[in-house]
């Protein structure tokens, strides 16, 4: 028998499901602009597979999959996915991050332009 991933809530009591439009924050949008380009639904190339980000979705511990949002997963799942395909290094990262955050901002927000 297959075990349950604890992402897997299929056949669960869940509550109804609300099906309301929202607006995305700025950095929701530029996270799934990402994922369009890295699967190459736009672009030229293709640097992963949807499978790849489900795998490393549904790889999250229990916990910081439940304290997490669909975008935040999606960050994680995709840096993990650059990482093991070699695209990027820890280090390369690290270096990138701590450079925007000297800048005063999060990795996503608006830079002084509104970029």
């Amino acid at each position: 028998m297959i075990e349950r991933g604890h992402h897997d809530m299929g056949g669960l009591p869940a509550g109804k499901v609300k099906r309301t439009e929202h607006a995305y924050d700025d950095w929701e949008l530029r996270v799934d602009a990402m994922m369009m380009l890295l699967i190459g639904v736009v672009g030229d190339g293709k640097r992963m597979t949807v499978d790849e980000l489900r795998k490393n979705v549904e790889a999250l511990p229990p916990a910081d999959y439940d304290k997490m949002g669909y975008y935040d997963r999606w960050v994680i799942s995709l840096t993990q996915t650059m990482i093991q395909r070699g695209v990027i290094t820890t280090d390369e990262l690290a270096r990138k991050l701590a450079e925007v955050e000297k800048r005063g901002q999060t990795p996503f927000s608006k830079n002084k332009n509104g970029v």
